[in-house]
């Protein structure tokens, strides 16, 4: 992998978590491609342990580990696990997230009738979709946190970055419950700065603007390999005129976890957008 920033982080244990997904395993790529010994936590192990093995090929020092974010007691062995092969943790990736359908709207705006629709209006969202939603992207944040930051403690740099969102800032239609949910990270973001300020852990946030990733892709590209309207409409509001390939956030990403660049950055989000949140419209 070529690196946009030269930094050296052998020695260090990372923790990525979400490590299997298209952005975070670009992450813990790229922390191993520095020299730290990464862990890639995933609900899918198999997932994890594939990231895993091209990091090795690579020449770097990885393995994968299946792990639930929502499930303290999972994390907690998860952790174990690391320490027993890497010893304790010096950069934790909050990356796992996600939505869902239950709890999305069907259309951007409500009109007068659509309760009556076979449609999902704002009327009609499932409240466990939301709760899922919430529970997966801030939950999933703080437990992880909770765990792997008590090795963390008094070390000379140690650093956290949360994954959270462009839609933390100013909230995207349709997708109230992940809005609402990105928006908790970045407020979390900045407590755990504050919080843990005292003890040499230094604690920051990455947005991402519109990336395309599993996730996304069936909503973005369409079976003819086309944009579909609602790509049209993000690629209109974005100056930069395309998606963010997953490589852009890497200078980001080394610059946060690099003391000697960043060592007096602490409780800020990073927009990473292509200017998407710096126009407005016209």
């Amino acid at each position: 992998m070529k690196l946009p920033l030269n930094i050296d982080l052998k020695g260090k244990t990372a923790v990525v978590t979400g490590g299997g997904g298209v952005l975070c395993s670009t992450f813990a790529k790229a922390i191993a491609a520095c020299g730290a010994k990464v862990a890639i936590l995933d609900l899918r192990e198999d997932v994890a342990n594939k990231v895993a093995e091209e990091i090795v090929a690579d020449g770097g020092i990885a393995i994968g580990v299946g792990a639930n974010v929502l499930d303290k007691a999972v994390l907690e062995n998860a952790k174990k696990i690391v320490n027993e092969k890497f010893g304790s943790c010096d950069i934790l990736i909050n990356g796992a997230g996600g939505n869902h359908p239950k709890g999305t709207t069907t259309n951007e705006y409500y009109f007068e009738g659509d309760i009556k629709k076979d449609i999902t209006s704002f009327f009609d969202l499932d409240p466990q979709g939301v709760e899922f939603v919430f529970n997966l992207n801030f939950l999933g944040t703080l437990l992880p946190t909770q765990v792997f930051a008590a090795d963390m403690l008094d070390k000379e740099d140690s650093v956290i970055i949360n994954v959270s969102s462009m839609n933390a800032f100013s909230p995207l239609t349709k997708i109230p419950a992940y809005s609402g949910a990105k928006a908790a990270v970045s407020n979390f973001t900045q407590w755990l700065a504050v919080h843990f300020s005292k003890v040499g852990i230094r604690v920051n946030a990455i947005a991402p603007g519109f990336f395309l990733t599993d996730q996304n892709r069936a909503l973005l590209i369409d079976e003819k390999g086309e944009y579909t309207e609602r790509s049209k409409k993000i690629i209109s509001q974005t100056p930069m005129g395309r998606f963010g390939e997953k490589e852009e956030l890497i200078g980001t990403l080394l610059w946060l976890l690099c003391k000697e660049a960043s060592g007096f950055v602490n409780g800020v989000v990073i927009p990473v957008d292509g200017g998407f949140s710096a126009y407005s419209g016209v």
